[in-house]
């Protein structure tokens, strides 16, 4: 009422309700808390693993690659500096003399260039390759190809300024590889490869670039440019030149010239198998050396994973030696 004072306190029966208010607040944070946290855990460790158990060496591999990771700025992209994974082989560190091969691992979308070591585990499949000596061995280099996971690239150079994806693996990156570390400084020592949107990347930018890189390999790629706006822009002449499949006719003398080896494969059960067979096609018309086959399966992790020996061979038994 008007002119009454009112006590504000807090009555003693209500003290008790909101302590125990208060202290299951805290019991139940106390018992979500560490759920919530094991789930992200795991599906942290789902991204890395896609489900597979962690890399690791078998028992008998006695000398295992070493991991790196670098930045690397690129004009390209405005001075952006990107990660980079590198693996280094075996003995890499004790034979000071010696050169080694790269191969460029491009990821797909979304996607982290740690997927090649975590899911494709392609550094334990060079160390047992090396360690049967089936293989010689190569530095694997994986950039990181966009400004976020979610954020799509192409592995294109883009219309917008500061996106040249393209150029920033085929120059920037390369530069970058052979100042810092033991190269074969030629493109008779570099492969280029990649999987899903990276395969598409890896053809791509080694069509414009004849001579850069000796071996292209695609594992599930694409042949004909997604339609991205953002990235093409609306110039049709623009989509055709990043689509391998109408770029190749008049590239292919260039690519003769540099001994370019096309080696690339898609799943039965994967729609982009007809581009990949149009693409083939246009390579044995065009008198370019290549390998392209079928696999069991889709367009998933088990089918690069189970392939990733033979990606490693192909570049391996064709890139020089140092």
């Amino acid at each position: 009422m008007s002119g009454q004072a009112v006590d504000r306190t807090p009555s003693r029966k209500r003290r008790p309700r909101a302590l125990r208010a208060a202290l299951l607040a805290v019991a139940a944070a106390a018992f979500v808390a560490p759920g919530l946290l094991g789930l992200v855990r795991y599906l942290d460790n789902y991204w890395l693993y896609r489900g597979y158990p962690p890399p690791k060496d078998p028992a008998f591999v006695d000398r295992a690659g070493t991991t790196q990771t670098i930045a690397v700025a690129s004009p390209a992209l405005g001075g952006r500096r990107q990660t980079v994974i590198v693996y280094l082989p075996p003995g890499y560190a004790r034979h000071a003399a010696t050169r080694y091969p790269v191969f460029y691992l491009l990821h797909g979308f979304p996607g982290r260039p740690a997927a090649f070591l975590q899911t494709v585990r392609l550094g334990v499949v060079e160390d047992i390759l090396l360690a049967k000596r089936k293989a010689r061995p190569l530095i694997l280099v994986m950039p990181f190809g966009s400004t976020g996971t979610f954020t799509d690239k192409e592995w294109a150079n883009g219309v917008r300024a500061g996106e040249g994806w393209e150029t920033f693996v085929a120059r920037d990156l390369v530069r970058a590889i052979d100042a810092r570390y033991r190269t074969v400084r030629s493109g008779g020592g570099r492969a280029l490869g990649g999987l899903s949107e990276g395969g598409y990347g890896a053809v791509n930018i080694g069509l414009h670039h004849p001579g850069r890189f000796r071996v292209l390999e695609s594992w599930s790629g694409y042949m004909l440019a997604d339609r991205a706006r953002s990235i093409f822009g609306t110039d049709p002449r623009r989509l055709a030149h990043n689509s391998p499949l109408l770029e190749l006719p008049g590239r292919a003398a260039a690519l003769r010239r540099a001994h370019t080896f096309v080696w690339f494969y898609s799943g039965r059960r994967d729609k982009l198998r007809v581009q990949n067979a149009a693409f083939a096609s246009a390579l044995a018309r065009a008198r370019i050396p290549h390998r392209f086959f079928l696999v069991s399966g889709g367009h998933n992790w088990s089918l690069w994973r189970g392939n990733a020996s033979l990606a490693f061979l192909a570049a391996s038994r064709r890139l020089a030696r140092g």
